[in-house]
């Protein structure tokens, strides 16, 4: 069985992920991984447009992704921009740079092709079983929810209310003040009528969240319960009642206390706030014991797609 190298880059609204892996046809194994906090949305995401100084931040990190790329003579790169770079006027632009005096060619994917890549990267992590179920994925600029199943995907939906635009929006004072999240929860219910409708039609029984704001809830909640995350393993559950303890105390620090939780990492301590107050408002909608966390998400599903090229359908 012949064995392949590919590079796969994210390039999210917050953090940008290189993820450099040796593939056959069956699996892959991971070379090396990085995630670098661009906030490639930061001050511009709400006006369409990507400001200077993260353009900057973008040009800076992809030239380090590509000399790791060229260090391990990889020549098959998957490069995707999603939210901020779909939505920008500057966005096109900002692409056709990039492929002149970087040489990496980037895909900047439609919020259903994003929404599809997540769901092949949620199904390849082993985390779907045969019910039905709500799967999540809160970016910086975007959220992307699927109902599915480990066969399919029967609905899904890319909502441009991502984590920097909610912060941008909503959060203005550290703590929040409960009339910011009532005023993020009135917003929420406004926006997220299609998927309200769909969770009646098609009645999920469980939620997944994939990657980011998941990653770091379980970390904290494993710190809480002085234990390690196994390394190896891509699928973790957070039962709701600890979540819901989580949440009060994210809402009740101001960033200086949050850094000091145990798990935090200070690249998610800004947008945790309103991403966890997302996730409680999707728990009005649905009831689970626990959400189950994957590891795997974007960059995951796009491996997906080089191991069963079939799968890349949408």
């Amino acid at each position: 069985m012949s064995t392949r190298k590919a590079a796969v880059i994210d390039m999210g609204t917050n953090t940008f992920h290189l993820l450099l892996v040796e593939l056959d046809d069956v699996t892959f194994k991971t070379i090396y991984k990085e995630k670098i906090p661009v906030k490639l949305g930061k001050g511009g995401i709400n006006q369409n447009n990507l400001a200077e100084d993260a353009v900057k931040r973008a040009y800076h990190t992809l030239k380090h992704f590509k000399n790791l790329i060229d260090g391990e003579n990889i020549d098959q790169v998957f490069a995707f921009a999603t939210s901020a770079v779909r939505n920008a006027e500057n966005g096109p632009e900002f692409v056709k740079t990039v492929k002149e005096t970087i040489g990496i060619n980037i895909q900047v994917l439609s919020g259903e092709e994003e929404a599809q890549m997540i769901y092949q990267g949620i199904r390849l992590s082993g985390s779907l079983n045969g019910q039905t179920e709500l799967m999540m994925d809160i970016g910086g600029g975007s959220v992307e929810f699927i109902i599915g199943n480990s066969q399919e995907s029967l609905w899904k939906q890319s909502f441009e209310i991502g984590g920097q635009r909610l912060l941008e929006l909503f959060h203005y004072h550290d703590p929040i003040l409960p009339e910011e999240i009532d005023k993020l929860e009135n917003y929420l219910e406004e926006k997220l009528q299609p998927l309200i409708e769909a969770i009646k039609t098609y009645k999920p029984s469980g939620l997944v969240g994939a990657s980011g704001t998941f990653d770091t809830l379980t970390d904290i909640y494993f710190e809480s319960m002085l234990q390690c995350k196994l390394t190896g393993r891509h699928v973790f559950e957070l039962p709701v009642e600890e979540y819901e303890a989580i949440h009060r105390m994210i809402l009740s620090k101001n960033k200086e206390q949050r850094l000091l939780i145990p798990g935090m990492i200070p690249m998610r301590v800004d947008m945790i706030v309103v991403a966890s107050s997302l996730i409680e408002f999707i728990l009005r909608y649905i009831e689970v014991d626990f959400i189950t966390c994957s590891h795997y998400a974007l960059k995951e599903g796009a491996i997906a797609s080089l191991l069963i090229p079939e799968q890349t359908a949408i």
